[in-house]
């Protein structure tokens, strides 16, 4: 069961938590937690000011003795790493810099506060819990700090930790920090984007866990975003596929770094509701367990650059595309979307980041044409009815004189994106619904 920083970030999230907690008791859950609410945000904020020469954890403090105090619980241990952390920003004034592995290191407070508040809450309400730092059930990684890989080794060291609590010997709880790990020299390390729900998925896949639980303040994955479509509904099941690719166009599911432990064991992932309970949510599993819907979900991102690249200079050569490709990794800059034909190129980026010298690069063997301000709808589907898909949504688009500046359809055969004007991606969006789901 992952819980993120919203649903622990105060007192009342935090006891409400628990009560779900409870409720899962029987079922044997391990918890993995994310820092209280903006925790990780007042750590950077409290390293920038360290580097200035100023030395202030009073913020973070207020929070967690604060929050402690409503719960009634011992704080000795937050204490401790509160003294921890004003020396780690006292040494962060004198040099008057940080490096990764002390910007690693200081964001892990959040998280192990966090366990530490939400295991003696437990504890004071009568139920077994203990806290774990990742790394004391065997959570390994690289040195690659702000953005660490997990090795190997954590399929067989978590098992080892764990089993006496899976096999029912030990009793209590075990309450784990999410984000963060330790390299094979001790330093501590963190998993960069979607790091707590790769906490999550590793100990569900390497326990062989019934599922995993991520728990959210929406029902489920939806059909589209709620703000954009208020009648949009939950979709009661995914495939890993669906997820990934909802994931990689802007949806807020699993981020897709995290969905690989399970992939491995085809291990079942369940979005779930911290404040509806009783909903049943989302089930992303390896294939559908019935008729496979032709339109799962409709997801979109804005801030798209699209480049138009055409050539006639190197009319059918076999080194076209390696050639484009190769400008966008010397500029380190990821493609989204693509279309192609023999002597033209037509692909997405989502950057905000100058890209001139990019542009000057790919001109010297093809004609280039930039444009601005585009987003991608993304329709996730049975792409074997893509025809039927497409006859449908072409037409309520053209009804709406909605022009549809490129499509394609991904290797994955689950999705197909068309990109349109930013300013009518909400209004595409809305009209795709409306025809698939309406």
């Amino acid at each position: 069961m992952k819980f993120g920083g919203s649903s622990v970030a105060n007192a009342d999230r935090i006891k409400h938590v628990a009560s779900i907690i409870k409720t899962y008791r029987d079922k044997r859950p391990v918890v993995v937690l994310s820092a209280m609410g903006d925790t990780t945000d007042h750590l950077l904020e409290a390293a920038d000011l360290a580097v200035t020469g100023v030395v202030d954890v009073k913020g973070v403090a207020k929070l967690h003795e604060e929050t402690a105090a409503e719960l009634g619980v011992n704080i000795d241990t937050i204490k401790a790493l509160l003294e921890e952390l004003k020396q780690l920003l006292t040494g962060i004034s004198m040099l008057k810099e940080i490096s990764k592995r002390s910007r690693d290191y200081l964001v892990s407070f959040g998280e192990r506060m966090s366990v530490r508040m939400m295991a003696a809450y437990l504890q004071k309400e009568g139920i077994p819990a203990q806290f774990f730092d990742a790394w004391d059930i065997g959570i390994e990684s690289d040195s690659n700090f702000m953005s660490a890989e997990l090795l190997d080794s954590v399929w067989d060291r978590i098992p080892e930790h764990l089993n006496g609590y899976k096999n029912g010997v030990d009793s209590a709880i075990p309450i784990v920090t999410g984000f963060i790990a330790k390299d094979t020299k001790g330093n501590i390390t963190t998993l960069g984007r979607g790091g707590s729900d790769l906490t999550a998925t590793i100990i569900g896949a390497a326990l062989q866990a019934d599922e995993v639980q991520t728990w959210k303040d929406v029902d489920g994955i939806m059909t589209t975003d709620p703000r954009i479509v208020k009648e949009a509904k939950m979709v009661p099941e995914v495939t890993y596929e669906e997820a990934l690719e909802l994931a990689m166009f802007g949806a807020q599911v699993l981020h897709p770094r995290s969905m690989l432990p399970v992939q491995k064991t085809g291990t079942p992932v369940r979005v779930k509701n911290s404040y509806n309970i009783s909903s049943p949510g989302s089930i992303i599993v390896e294939q559908h367990s019935g008729k496979v819907p032709p339109v799962c979900a409709i997801t979109s991102v804005k801030h798209v650059t699209i480049f138009d690249i055409v050539s006639t200079r190197m009319l059918g050569a076999a080194g076209f595309l390696a050639h484009i490709f190769n400008q966008f990794l010397k500029w380190n800059v990821s493609i989204d979307v693509i279309a192609t034909s023999e002597v033209s190129v037509s692909c997405t980026v989502n950057s905000k980041d100058d890209m001139s010298g990019l542009v000057q690069d790919l001109r010297r063997v093809a004609d280039v044409n930039v444009r601005t301000g585009k987003a991608i709808v993304t329709i996730i589907c049975d792409a074997a009815h893509s025809s039927a898909i497409l006859a449908s949504g072409f037409e309520a688009l053209s009804e709406e004189g909605i022009n549809v500046q490129m499509i394609s359809q991904g290797a994955s055969k689950v999705n197909i994106s068309v990109l349109v004007e930013e300013d009518e991606a909400d209004k595409t969006v809305q009209v795709l619904h409306n025809a698939y789901f309406g």
